[in-house]
């Protein structure tokens, strides 16, 4: 009787288990769809093309770590209930079973090289530049601000400014960066000073502006996002990182014609008057530097005249008393 109970007992713990799985991952799925910011796994709702390939492969990932886990707790469990110790008699030794071997040395390469497929893939399209873009803009991170240059052209296509959005957190206000919805809109990333990172969460990826190095991205503005949106600094560049904040307004394109308008207008003639501060500051340091060396040279100077005097003094003052 005893092993017959112990058969029906594994017999039923064999057909329910996958049903138990296949339930578990059911409600998983129901409740993901039900619950569009539990599918997006801490990925703000996205408002550009790139935002959502970003998504995808964020969920992807997820996807294989849970079909990962699933299989290596899976086999876990199965092992502590069917195989655990009934008596003190040793078990079957069973050694170099080469099916198994090949499984869990070559499935892990198959999952690494699928992982990188994807991810280099999903990389160079967020990478792209080669789009005409509709709206060019220059972002100037210099500590501890932000400074938007709206252009006519890219940067490396020779682009001039024609108005700039800047701010100070806490005294003028943070920054905005208006865009307009269903638009292709390039950045030129720019520092004067240190190493930033330009960060909007809503576009599900940021970019370091690195001092010497223009990197560049674009996005394509999703119809049906107008509204506002965080941004900041994402890279610990100093003392008031913290204070790196900046807004972004998503606008409808008849709105922000207008608001690009007025900026055109209220726009300095000279496009030197609407200088980056932080451009203005390095360049006064640079000065200042420039201004304290010389006199630094120039005292120097003054003193090894005054030593040699001083010796040559001193060599007449001996000269006479011999």
């Amino acid at each position: 009787m005893i092993p017959t109970r112990h058969r029906n007992r594994r017999s039923a713990l064999r057909r329910w288990a996958p049903r138990g799985a296949a339930l578990a991952v059911l409600g998983l799925a129901a409740t993901g769809c039900a619950s569009n910011e539990f599918t997006r796994l801490g990925i703000p709702e996205p408002i550009t093309e790139q935002g959502e390939r970003v998504l995808a492969l964020w969920q992807g990932s997820w996807v294989a770590a849970f079909a990962v886990g699933i299989l290596v707790w899976g086999l876990i469990i199965w092992s502590v209930i069917f195989h655990r110790k009934r008596s003190e008699q040793l078990p079957p030794q069973v050694r170099y079973n080469m099916p198994i071997e090949a499984l869990y040395t070559v499935l892990p390469i198959v999952i690494i090289a699928v992982l990188f497929y994807f991810t280099a893939r999903d990389q160079t399209y967020l990478m792209e530049t080669e789009e005409p873009a509709d709206l060019n803009v220059e972002v100037v991170a210099f500590q501890w601000s932000w400074q938007f240059n709206y252009l006519d052209d890219k940067r490396e296509n020779g682009g001039e400014t024609q108005y700039s959005v800047a701010g100070t957190p806490g005294e003028e206000g943070a920054p905005t960066l208006v865009i307009p919805e269903g638009q292709v809109v390039h950045f030129d990333l720019t520092s004067p000073d240190v190493i930033h990172s330009f960060w909007i969460p809503a576009f599900g990826f940021k970019l370091d502006v690195i001092p010497g190095q223009d990197n560049q991205f674009q996005v394509e503005v999703n119809e049906g996002t107008v509204g506002e949106y965080e941004g900041r600094c994402a890279e610990l560049c100093g003392v008031d990182h913290s204070q790196m904040l900046f807004n972004v307004e998503v606008m409808e394109q008849d709105d922000y014609e207008e608001w690009a308008a007025q900026q055109e207008e209220r726009a300095p003639e000279n496009p030197e008057e609407g200088a980056v501060p932080a451009q203005e500051a390095a360049t006064d340091e640079n000065d200042a530097g420039t201004a304290e060396a010389e006199d630094t040279e120039a005292d120097q100077q003054a003193r090894d005249e005054n030593d040699e005097a001083a010796e040559t003094a001193e060599g007449a003052g001996d000269e006479e008393a011999r």
